[in-house]
């Protein structure tokens, strides 16, 4: 007779099961995983089956914050009347989408983004979500800029992306501070800082938009 086999068969995986692995292991033992072995064996599954997905713990964790702006991003192209939106509308919905998201894995991201004393390196793991929030507000004003026939009228895709990289920034120190219930500030914060954003980059001189970004990112790393 065959002996049994006395170790647990392992489960196979998906990149949803890895990110909700890891969130719950950050969350229970207030720390990363040390190494992906430990992490594999912890949560039952192989090692291997790991690097279908991520190439290291660190690209995982920046693939958190992906997967909560893809959510934020399908579930805009899933509404119908986004399609009728203007671009400022549609950056409204996108921020109030995103921070809902935001709220039902608060616990998570307050642990992340108070990890290190040294708030630049606590804001490393954005790097891909950089990226694609830079891509949402870049295709937000190449679509302006087709509806205007006077090239002067058109504004700067680059300035106007990393406007809205400032601002959500901005808006993610908000709602990390945010005491309010249900968070009703930060949602008040959300249609303030779109309005102004849109009616600066709108009525104001690059020169002028440059410093009120550097301004904005100062109180952001350095508040």
């Amino acid at each position: 007779m065959a002996a049994k086999s006395t170790s647990k068969s392992k489960k196979k995986i998906s990149k949803h099961d890895l990110l909700s692995f890891y969130m719950d292991h950050v969350l229970e033992h207030e720390m990363h995983p040390k190494s992906v072995y430990k992490f594999a064996k912890n949560n039952n599954f192989k090692e291997q089956d790991f690097y279908q997905f991520y190439g290291s713990i660190n690209a995982l964790r920046k693939d958190i914050w992906s997967q909560f702006y893809l959510n934020a991003s399908q579930l805009l192209e899933n509404n119908e009347e986004v399609d009728a939106y203007s671009s400022r509308e549609k950056m409204l919905t996108f921020f109030y989408t995103l921070f809902e998201i935001f709220t039902a894995n608060r616990s998570y991201i307050i642990y992340v983004l108070d990890e290190h004393d040294d708030k630049l390196k606590n804001l490393e793991q954005l790097k891909e979500l950089r990226k694609h929030i830079k891509t949402f507000a870049t295709e937000l004003i190449e679509d302006d800029n087709d509806e205007k026939q006077n090239n002067l009228l058109k504004k700067n895709t680059k300035i106007y992306s990393e406007g809205a990289w400032i601002q959500f920034l901005f808006l993610l120190k908000f709602w990390k501070d945010d005491n309010s219930a249900n968070f009703e500030k930060t949602d008040v914060a959300i249609e303030k800082s779109v309005n102004t954003i849109f009616d600066v980059f709108d009525n104001t001189p690059l020169d002028k938009v440059f410093d009120f970004g550097k301004f904005i990112y100062k109180e952001v790393v350095k508040a």
